[in-house]
């Protein structure tokens, strides 16, 4: 892509930077009615997505509810002209760069800097902040990315921003909960290769690897200063085992962690026949293929930070794997006696 504009007139949306770039947080895009974007200066730590391990996923929400795609940071008044004026020496330095993209920014920069404002009211630095419109950088394409297409915004210092979507550190809970990274959902199966039908398959979690994950997002910009810190806690293992023709254990197939971290309970030698706090009985075989079973976590998720010390919950999520299982007939053996 063309290093390019910022939006400069109403329903006109260019593009600024890559969606997708490689600082790992927000990249610069446009709103659809002439909001320009800069690139977020939220940031993330804890189990972030930056930690990949195989099997390691995001974690899905349960409903339809999703953190927002767009919203409003401050900047200094230097910070904002800066940008502005980094922003158009790129464009119109640009081999090859279309005299309108040259034209728009450059309306664009006269609004702040000589138009409706005053040299990006430099001399009004210590009275307020501009407020500029942010994309999360993996939902741009989405409508609700659209939402914030209000052009950047002077606000007196002590006034209240007149945008709904203003950053607070609920906003940064919800933008942590979209990159909590969850462990992978292996779980153990006793047997292990293949089970028998009408045998009980045990099924369990290793506690070690299933601890509440937390991801911190902070802001520290244009004299805010906020931060909030979402968490994660594993409260349930739901199997799914492929067929109809299959009990469960229990038997809404939802086993519960236990008070010590675990989800089911390890198979001991001699307990084939006894009924297995979490796992499943297959009532026949799968032939010559396998049955799916589908094992999926669910985890609490709350969050704390500036102005909320107690944990406030956030809907709960999902993450899960599908492993195969093949379930064999059993074989009887039958002998004869010749006298």
């Amino acid at each position: 892509m063309t290093a390019g504009l910022i939006a400069t007139t109403p329903g006109t949306a260019l593009a600024w930077g890559t969606p997708g770039a490689s600082n790992g947080q927000k990249s610069e895009t446009s709103g659809q009615s002439g909001g320009g974007t800069i690139a977020s200066k939220i940031t993330f730590s804890g189990s972030v997505e930056g930690g990949r391990r195989p099997g390691n996923g995001n974690v899905t929400p349960v409903g339809d509810w999703s953190p927002p795609a767009c919203w409003y940071e401050p900047r200094s008044a230097s910070e904002f002209a800066e940008y502005v004026e980094g922003m158009y020496a790129e464009t119109v330095n640009t081999p090859g760069q279309h005299s309108y993209a040259k034209a728009s920014v450059g309306m664009f920069r006269d609004q702040y800097k000589d138009g409706e404002y005053k040299n990006y009211n430099l001399g009004k630095k210590d009275e307020g902040n501009w407020w500029v419109a942010v994309v999360d950088e993996d939902r741009w394409m989405e409508p609700e990315a659209q939402a914030c297409g209000k052009q950047p915004f002077w606000v007196e210092t002590g006034d209240v921003p007149p945008v709904a979507q203003v950053v607070t550190s609920e906003i940064l809970a919800e933008l942590a909960y979209n990159r909590v990274r969850l462990p992978a959902t292996e779980v153990t199966l006793a047997p292990a290769r293949a089970t028998k039908v009408n045998l009980p398959t045990w099924a369990w979690l290793d506690r070690a690897s299933f601890k509440p994950v937390s991801v911190t997002a902070s802001l520290d910009a244009g004299g805010v200063a906020i931060q909030a810190t979402t968490t994660a806690r594993p409260v349930s293992l739901r199997l799914s085992p492929g067929t109809s023709d299959a009990e469960l254990y229990p038997a809404a197939g939802e086993c519960a962690i236990g008070t010590d971290g675990s989800i089911g309970e390890p198979y001991a030698k001699g307990r084939a026949e006894q009924t297995p706090p979490c796992g499943v009985k297959y009532l026949r075989s799968s032939g010559g293929g396998t049955f799916a079973l589908q094992a999926t976590v669910t985890w609490e998720i709350t969050w704390t930070g500036t102005g909320n010390p107690d944990p406030t919950r956030l809907p709960d999520g999902t993450f899960g794997a599908t492993r195969d299982v093949t379930v064999q007939e059993i074989q009887s053996v039958n002998r004869s006696v010749t006298s």
